[in-house]
Parts: structure tokens; sequence; C-alpha cells
């Protein structure tokens, strides 16, 4: 498990998370809050390299708002 970053909006139903550092994860991967409960898979990468922005596509049952300001992780 390693942090992806903080949720910083929603758009378009999806999480936008914005990453600490150049490194992200893959498309595919999934995604997880600080007590390892699934939220969803990265569904894009976009924005400049040196901190790029990912958009998470939630599980069901989990709403994109209720997660703004929560550190996400990748597994």
């Amino acid at each position: 498990m390693r942090p992806l970053g903080e949720v910083v909006r929603t758009a378009q139903g999806l999480a936008v998370v914005r990453c600490p550092d150049a490194d992200h994860p893959e498309l595919g991967e999934r995604v997880v809050d600080r007590e390892l409960d699934d939220v969803g898979r990265v569904v894009d990468v976009f924005g400049p390299v040196e901190r790029p922005y990912v958009a998470v596509s939630t599980a069901d049952g989990v709403a994109p708002a209720s997660l703004l300001g929560d550190r996400l992780y990748a597994d």
C-alpha cells in the first residue's frame, strides 16, 4: 500500500485525487482508504507530470463527495 494523495474535488461522478509527487498508480489499480476499505479504481491520470491528478471511479455505495479531503492509498 502506498499513498495516492488527497481527494481535492469531484467531477462527473469521479473522485479527483492530487498526487504528492510524480509517482502515480497504474490505470485499473485498486484504491483504498486508511482502514483498507475498498474505495474504487483508478480510471485516469492527468495534469502536470510533477504532481498529476488521478480520477477514481468509486465502488458501489461510495459517494465521491463523501471522500472530499480524505487521503487515499493505492493497493
